[in-house]
C-alpha cells in the first residue's frame, strides 16, 4: 500500500508499506506457478506423455471390459451402461495419477539445487510448494479436458445440466489438487526424481483399484467392500457419477451402508479438504526442515 505524506518543506513524500503475509504469499505462489507453467510449455513432451496413459485406459477399459462387466441396475452386457459407469473412475484416476509427476518435479528441483536458490530470495517459504501444486493443477485440468473429449467420441454422455457437470469436474480437480500435496511431501522426502515417481505410484494403484472406479463394489470380498466404500477416491468417483447423471435409480448407493456412498458430494468435499489441510501442513514443515 502507498500513502502520501508531506515533508517539512511541503513536498509530498510517498511511503510504501510492506505487504501483509497473506498477499505476499499469494503473489509469490503465482510467480512460482507461472515459472512452472512456462517450463511445461517449453517441454511439451511432458504434457503429451501425460495424455497417453489416460487415453489408453479409456480405450482399453471401454472396448476390452465393456461387454463383460455388469453394472448394477443395468441390463446384462450393456456396454453403454458400463461406459457411463467407467468414465468417472477414469477421470478420477487421471487427476490422482498426476501426483507422481508433482512429486518427481519437486524432487528434481531439490536435486538440482533450485530450492536452495529460492531460499535465498525474500519470498514466502510455502509459496514454492503452493506454486508448484497450482501449476500441476492447470496441467491436470488440460489433461482432463482432452480425456473428456475422447470419452465423448467413444460414446460417453452426461444426463444432468451443465452446472452439475461442471461441479463434478470441479470435485475431480479438487481431489487432484489434494493428492498433489501428497506428491509434494513424497518429493521432499526422497532423494531422487526416480524414487519420487515410484513412490508416487506404488500406493496409488491399490487406492484406485480397491474402489468403485472400474468395477462394482458388490463383486469384492466383504472386507474389501468396506475399504472401497470408505476410500476417499471412491467418494469422488460416486459424486462425479451422481453429478454427471451416470447412475441408475435401480442400483443401491451403498453395499455396506457406508456414509460416504450415501452422501458422496459432501464426503468428497470433506475428504479433499482434509487431505489438503493435513498434507500441506506436513509438506511445508518438511520443506522448512529440509532447507533449514
Amino acid at each position: 500500500m502507498t500513502t502520501v505524506t508531506e515533508a517539512a518543506g511541503g513536498a509530498p513524500v510517498r511511503t510504501v508499506r510492506p505487504r501483509g503475509g497473506v498477499s505476499r504469499s499469494v503473489r509469490d505462489s503465482l510467480v512460482v506457478a507461472q515459472r512452472n507453467l512456462i517450463r511445461m510449455l517449453r517441454i511439451p513432451e511432458v504434457v503429451i506423455f501425460g495424455l497417453i496413459q489416460p487415453i489408453m485406459f479409456v480405450v482399453l477399459f471401454t472396448y476390452v471390459f465393456g461387454g463383460s462387466i455388469n453394472v448394477p441396475g443395468a441390463p446384462v452386457g450393456d456396454a453403454q451402461a458400463y461406459r457411463e459407469f467407467l468414465m468417472a473412475g477414469i477421470f478420477a484416476q487421471t487427476v490422482t495419477f498426476a501426483t507422481a509427476g508433482a512429486g518427481a518435479g519437486i524432487a528434481d528441483d531439490m536435486h538440482k539445487g533450485l530450492i536452495d536458490r529460492f531460499r535465498s530470495l525474500p519470498m514466502s517459504r510455502g509459496a514454492v510448494l503452493t506454486g508448484r501444486t497450482l501449476a500441476d493443477l492447470v496441467q491436470t485440468a488440460l489433461t482432463l479436458v482432452v480425456v473428456a473429449v475422447v470419452a465423448l467420441l467413444i460414446g460417453w454422455r452426461t444426463h444432468e445440466n451443465i452446472l452439475k457437470v461442471l461441479a463434478g469436474f470441479a470435485l475431480l480437480l479438487l481431489l487432484g489438487y489434494a493428492f498433489s500435496w501428497i506428491g509434494a511431501l513424497i518429493g521432499l522426502t526422497v532423494r531422487t526424481p526416480e524414487a519420487a515417481t515410484s513412490g508416487g505410484l506404488i500406493w496409488l494403484f491399490p487406492l484406485t483399484f480397491i474402489s468403485n472406479a472400474f468395477v462394482p463394489v458388490n463383486g469384492m470380498p466383504v472386507f474389501l467392500q468396506h475399504v472401497a466404500e470408505w476410500n476417499p477416491f471412491s467418494a469422488t468417483v460416486a459424486a462425479a457419477r451422481l453429478l454427471f447423471g451416470n447412475t441408475s435409480s435401480r442400483a443401491p448407493t451403498s453395499v455396506t451402508g457406508a456414509w460416504p456412498m450415501d452422501h458422496p458430494v459432501l464426503a468428497s468435499l470433506i475428504w479433499s479438504v482434509l487431505i489438503i489441510a493435513v498434507f500441506r501442513t506436513l509438506a511445508v514443515r518438511k520443506y522448512r526442515s529440509a532447507t533449514a
